[in-house]
């Protein structure tokens, strides 16, 4: 089976949005390798929450074509909450880069409560939903509400909204529990695809000939839209007994006889699971008559992931269509030119530019700081979150002095262990870790660090690097990419003065940015408010140069802001105002400037270095 070796976000770069249903249908028509998908359901606290949205962010590594994110009646799935169903398939969406299927079951609605949740799905980017009927509850539900069917789901979203959702709905390889017979059921079927379903997802089956036997059923009928294995791997004796009571499903005599001696060992079972999934989508694969598989994750990692590894559906050599991760939300699809300064906190940049109704393509153009949204309690929810006493381990129980922060920003460099023993895997102004192209220029920026020069973003200069190139490269293939070095830090006022005497000696080759946290001091040689100076760019075969990252000064009268706030808001929360940690936090929050320097001479051996180095002697 080929290995894929491009990932997905490629299909979101080129000009215009390519629908779902189009992506499977020209999978079904090329001699592409197979895709697959995943299915996640909204847990039931906030903490819950952010930690699917880690397993989102590392499934989105893998490559699925999408996700799906299951509808929880019972959690308010329309509301606004952080584990409403609409809220976390906006999060996978727009934050997590996934492109998203949102699950609706309509069996209770009204009319206009429906459309509430189709308006807010769209409003959130979404674009694809799974049309479901959902569970009876009661007569009540069955004479009080307008929709019975997921045929009059299917029906009212096109007739609502016409082609703007691609739609999926579910097939029942052993036929659903309530009907009377299994032509009964095909024939339902057949209708939803009529109504406007674009393809279909099967409930779960253990054995690949009841997919093949649904599948060929399904073609008898006339049903000609693509048709997605629904796979769940087993993971514990008690979940598979449990789903299956639900489902009605007959588990196969041979994993019954199987699992029954091993069913108290649930590393056991979760291997036993991954083998037999392994196999059977093996066997469905090589048939070739479906262009993905579906997995139904519960929310887990490791069977999944080592599923999706043993069978080559991964991506193996991403290429990356920018140099930063491109969203999946339709209305940034062509979306091509960034600010350098929210490289290390893509989630914040989203979430401040959500609201536009344009992006900057080929060009940043002139941006008010107004245009920046604030960072509310929405982007909060959505921040790796550790416990306040593994954040004071990492950056500081006791803080007596300013060389003891210049040591944390040191040891997260270098990786060594603080003062304590304790390992910084991060700091305020990073999301994630450093990324690959920071190990090149690692060992001196830890060396400044440790002399007070706080870096909080930089990269090395590159001078045409091949686009396939695994550290820098990005765009199409056969093209080469440039970037000029670029520094972002904090250091004290007695060096911010030091350093734009020295500056002087280095116009017009080095651009640079210079201001303190209250705003009443500011110097720069950039371009006059409203210019840019791209920092990244691309040459590729039969295109224009793409510029994706550039340094403009408004932008950086944002970013700063909200990088001064994250002294505060990050690191001296950890600590009581009246104590000495917290004071020292504030004397650095309010004396230190923040900085950022653009070496334009990129062919050449960055001077960059030799600055700082004037800046401590």
């Amino acid at each position: 089976m080929p290995q894929r070796k491009i990932s997905n976000q490629n299909d979101c770069i080129e000009s215009s949005y390519v629908p779902l249903s189009k992506k499977i249908l020209k999978r079904c028509e090329s001699n592409d390798a197979p895709f697959f998908s995943v299915e996640f359901f909204p847990p039931k606290t906030a903490g819950g929450a952010n930690n699917l949205i880690s397993r989102l962010e590392n499934f989105r590594q893998l490559g699925p074509l999408f996700a799906d994110i299951t509808w929880h009646e019972a959690g308010n799935p329309a509301g606004d909450s952080p584990t409403s169903s609409i809220t976390i398939a906006g999060i996978a969406l727009n934050y997590c880069c996934l492109n998203t299927m949102l699950h609706i079951t309509c069996i209770g609605m009204k009319r206009d409560k429906l459309a509430r949740c189709l308006e807010r799905a769209k409003s959130l980017g979404i674009r694809n939903i799974l049309a479901l009927r959902g569970d009876k509850n009661s007569k009540d539900d069955d004479e009080n509400c307008d929709f019975h069917y997921a045929i009059d789901l299917i029906r009212f979203t096109k007739e609502m909204f016409g082609d703007y959702f691609t739609i999926a709905v579910a097939g029942y390889p052993t036929t659903h529990p309530e009907s009377e017979s299994k032509e009964s059921d095909l024939l339902h079927l057949k209708e939803k695809v009529d109504a406007g379903a674009d393809f279909i997802i099967t409930q779960l089956f253990f054995e690949s000939k009841v997919f093949f036997q649904f599948v060929s059923d399904c073609r008898n009928v006339g049903i000609t839209v693509p048709i997605l294995p629904g796979i769940l791997p087993i993971q514990s004796y008690d979940s598979l007994e449990k789903i299956t009571k639900i489902s009605k499903l007959t588990i196969p005599e041979q994993i019954i006889h199987d699992l029954h001696p091993i069913k108290n060992n649930d590393e056991a079972i979760r291997n036993y699971g991954i083998d037999w999934t392994i196999q059977l989508c093996r066997e469905i694969l090589l048939a070739g008559i479906t262009p993905g598989i579906h997995f139904y994750t519960l929310n887990r990692q490791q069977a999944t992931v080592s599923i999706v590894k043993a069978l080559n559906l991964a991506v193996t050599t991403p290429m990356k269509p920018l140099p930063w991760s491109t969203s999946a939300n339709y209305r940034r699809c062509n979306e091509t030119v960034r600010p350098i300064f929210w490289s290390a906190r893509p989630k914040s940049y989203v979430c401040r530019t959500n609201t536009w109704d344009e992006f900057p393509n080929g060009r940043w153009g002139h941006i008010d700081s107004p245009a920046f949204g604030s960072l509310n309690d929405y982007y909060m929810f959505l921040e790796p979150k550790k416990k306040k006493e593994v954040l004071l381990k990492q950056w500081g129980l006791e803080i007596n002095a300013e060389e003891n922060v210049w040591e944390i920003f040191h040891c997260y460099l270098t990786g060594n262990p603080n003062r304590h023993g304790i390992c910084v895997d991060s700091i305020p102004w990073n999301d994630s870790s450093l990324r690959e192209e920071t190990g090149i220029i690692i060992d001196r920026l830890a060396y400044f660090n440790s002399k007070g020069i706080l870096t909080i973003n930089s990269q090395p200069n590159v001078n045409g690097v091949g686009s396939s190139d695994p550290i820098f490269g990005w765009g199409s293939p056969d093209g080469y990419v440039y970037q000029k070095a670029y520094l972002e830090f904090f250091i004290n006022e007695q060096m911010a003065h030091e350093l734009l005497r020295i500056l002087e000696g280095y116009d017009p080759r080095v651009n640079y940015l210079i201001t303190n946290q209250r705003g009443d001091y500011y110097e720069s040689n950039c371009l006059e408010d409203g210019q840019t100076n791209a920092v990244t760019w691309g040459v590729f075969p039969g295109k224009e140069i793409i510029q994706p990252t550039i340094v403009d000064s408004v932008s950086f009268q944002v970013w700063k802001d909200e990088a001064f706030d994250l002294w505060f808001s990050k690191w001296g929360k950890l600590y009581s105002k009246e104590s000495n940690s917290y004071q020292m936090i504030k004397h650095i929050h309010d004396t230190y400037y923040l900085v950022c320097l653009v070496d334009n001479d990129y062919p050449k051996e960055t001077c960059l270095w030799t600055i700082l180095e004037q800046i401590i002697h």
